[in-house]
């Protein structure tokens, strides 16, 4: 008989331990599912494992010698106490929704799909890249099939699209408003009338569908002026016009020329907004809303904040500029009446709230620029980095309009993410570039970590990007500097020919320094 060290033994317990706690999931999981190996060894990441390199190699080992559903049955199992939890998408937000739900102690086993290499390759979550999520049935199916507890819907199409209100019929617990509340989102001219009728403050702002009466507006208002498409755009479909003539242009591509399709066959015009931006997010059941911590992101793709616009370049959280008065401010004039208006006008919204905010320089209050209905990317990264509460309990009562009275902890110090695109983005760009030296990355401090938002796995086991913003370099300090220094040290190790990142991400809260690239 092969023996094995007191170590061995001891790491091997532990990690049977953690799957004893989830016998009849994990016997299920690894006897049926199709992408788990059958070959007498353990894919510990199909388990969602949570442990370091020793205790694989030694849970590996201890397998080889027993067979594995036998080890399972020797111990009691508690899954019905714990939950499986399924994210939808498969972008750097949702890998860093993997990422906080695993750490959750109350977590049984998270999916992602369709998920991507990198988050597969952490092991943060086990992906399944071919369950079509457009599709309600399926992704229903699949629920049924694996026991799922919780859906967590990460992107906005799935929401607009009514997959919440799908699981909801089929009673299966979403984290994510339906789709009549996903119009806060989805359409712009539906918000802006909502703010309108609630008295929210947000920026003067006309709808149009017709050109040239757009132009006419335009022309009375002058420049700088913002142009919206009404739908939703992938985070392209807003225009910071400068001057009359490229206000112009944007409607003309917009309405005439139809670059967003359906979702610009509207646009909002608003008033420019001078102001420093600022993010801001709540979880809300329906009636009670309670705040995230503050972040801060940077929009456009250069230096300086100059370019156009993105979906994110990089973000921090805390941000400074959202003092705990101005936070105060925007629940009570912003969240609230937002939350009281969707209720009554029969919609009630469930999830995240996302409102993006100007704090205007000339009376240093906050007006509501646009809301999002899900977790912002890359905000998202910071703010998982730094949840130390579980996050499978409070998103289940959020679910249950069970908000009220429930509290967040959260890390001392700062977190900063710095994101690294493929050159040519937001334009077009390449894909399938090699990306090397993540691993050496996430060793510059324990508290990096390396969220893919666009990656895949070539025939040789090379990570290639095959998205616009590909990477989410994180990393946590005791303040933002000491994060800054962490995140840009990691990503200085990453060997990417054909990406490219911003120098100064951090920089209105750093104003001491100069950042150049």
């Amino acid at each position: 008989m092969a023996c094995i060290s007191s170590s061995t033994a001891a790491a091997s317990y532990s990690a049977l331990s953690f799957l004893g706690r989830q016998q009849n999931y994990a016997a299920k999981l690894y006897a049926n599912h199709p992408r788990l190996s059958f070959t007498g060894h353990v894919n510990l990441d199909c388990f969602n494992l949570r442990l370091n390199s020793t205790s694989r190699r030694a849970f590996t080992s201890y397998c080889s010698l027993n067979p594995v559903l036998n080890a399972l049955s020797s111990f009691d199992g508690a899954s019905q106490q714990r939950v499986v939890v399924l994210v939808i998408g498969g972008g750097g937000r949702e890998h860093a929704l993997c990422y906080a739900l695993q750490r959750s102690p109350s977590c049984d086993a998270v999916f992602c799909a369709p998920g991507n290499a990198g988050i597969s390759s952490s092991g943060d979550a086990t992906c399944i890249s071919d369950l079509d999520v457009s599709n309600s049935s399926d992704v229903i199916s699949f629920c049924h099939k694996w026991g799922v507890g919780l859906v967590v819907i990460g992107p906005e199409a799935p929401l607009v699209a009514g997959l919440s209100n799908d699981l909801g019929k089929a009673g299966i617990l979403a984290f994510g408003p339906s789709s009549e509340a996903a119009a806060l989102e989805g359409s712009k001219s539906f918000m802006k009338s909502l703010c309108d009728k609630y008295g929210i403050p947000t920026a003067k702002y006309q709808t149009f569908a017709e050109a040239s009466e757009a132009k006419e507006y335009i022309k009375q208002q002058g420049a700088p002026i913002v142009i919206k498409a009404d739908g939703l755009a992938a985070g392209k479909g807003v225009t910071v016009a400068m001057t009359l003539d490229e206000a112009y242009d944007a409607v003309d591509s917009m309405l005439v020329g139809g670059v967003f399709g359906s979702a610009g066959s509207q646009v909002v015009i608003e008033e420019y907004l001078e102001g420093e931006e600022a993010s801001f997010f709540a979880l809300v059941d329906g009636e009670h809303a309670i705040p995230l911590e503050s972040a801060q992101d940077h929009k456009r793709v250069g230096d300086g904040d100059t370019g156009p616009n993105t979906g994110g370049m990089g973000a921090y959280s805390p941000a400074p500029v959202l003092t705990k008065d101005l936070q105060t401010e925007v629940m009570e004039s912003i969240i609230l009446p937002t939350v009281k208006g969707m209720d009554a006008e029969g919609c009630k919204f469930v999830g995240v709230l996302y409102a993006g905010l100007m704090i205007e320089k000339k009376t240093g209050r906050p007006k509501l620029i646009e809301y999002n209905v899900r977790f912002g990317d890359p905000e998202c990264q910071v703010l998982m980095v730094r949840l130390e509460s579980d996050l499978v309990q409070v998103l289940l009562a959020a679910c249950r309009g069970e908000l009220n009275g429930v509290s967040l902890d959260w890390s001392a110090g700062s977190a900063m993410v710095v994101v690294m695109a493929s050159e040519g983005y937001p334009g077009n760009y390449k894909k399938g570039t090699v990306i090397q030296k993540l691993d050496e990355a996430e060793q510059v401090a324990p508290s990096v970590k390396v969220f893919h938002a666009g990656t895949a796995l070539d025939a040789d086991g090379n990570f290639i990007a095959t998205g616009g913003r590909v990477l989410g370099v994180t990393a946590k300090g005791k303040d933002l500097q000491e994060a800054r220094d962490r995140a840009y040290q990691a990503v200085e190790q990453i060997n990417w020919p054909g990406g490219f990142f911003r120098r100064d991400i951090g920089w209105r809260a750093l104003p001491q320094k100069q950042y150049s690239r």
